[in-house]
């Protein structure tokens, strides 16, 4: 199989120096990725409804769905004009195959395996959202909240989270050993 062939990029992107953006992730729209942050292969950053602004040293693992999409419009009301450009903060790690839609992620949050934020939930700081459980409502997670559990219980944690610096460390290593990387000079010239 040719890597190179299965890789989108978007016209738009931009990949700062020191991140670790493997070809195989596919990149929509207008996607900015901060220093020291590691995208894995089949990961999908897609900014449909308008800018990804993603901060530095965040893992985005196999299979994560980051999507900017258009909002949910209520009957009566028309849709915003203005694009709306999703935030995502630094240290943050998605776990393997979850989606997020929500336009603001503050830092050092864990979205773990195959969970869901939607469009209108919001996560401050040192949040984790549990594997499989789904925050879809119109709310913003306070600062610590852990979201788990298959009623989406919460409890606030004693202690902030640390950051994944020794996981970050590790794959700036290991992924350039078995992967071919996109770097900032390869994003422009590719399809969108």
């Amino acid at each position: 199989m040719c890597v190179a062939d299965q890789r989108i990029v978007s016209r738009n992107a931009t990949i700062a120096k020191g991140a670790v953006v493997c070809k195989e992730a596919i990149l929509k729209g207008d996607v900015t990725i901060g220093t020291g942050t590691v995208v894995h292969p089949k990961a999908l950053i897609h900014g449909e409804a308008g800018p990804i602004v993603i901060g530095n040293n965040n893992i985005i693992e196999e299979q994560v769905v980051i999507h900017n999409r258009p909002q949910p419009v209520a009957e009566g009301e028309t849709a915003p004009k203005d694009k709306l450009t999703m935030e995502i903060g630094s240290s943050n790690v998605f776990e393997v195959g979850c989606r997020c839609e929500s336009l603001h992620i503050g830092d050092n949050n864990t979205l773990e395996s195959k969970c869901h934020i939607g469009v209108k939930s919001a996560m401050t700081s040192g949040c984790v959202l549990g594997a499989c459980c789904h925050l879809t409502s119109q709310e913003t997670l306070p600062e610590n909240t852990v979201v788990f559990g298959e009623g989406n219980l919460r409890r606030v944690q004693g202690d902030k989270p640390t950051a994944p610096t020794l996981q970050l460390d590790f794959l700036t290593k290991i992924l350039p050993n078995y992967h071919h990387l996109q770097t900032s000079q390869s994003a422009a010239p590719a399809t969108s």
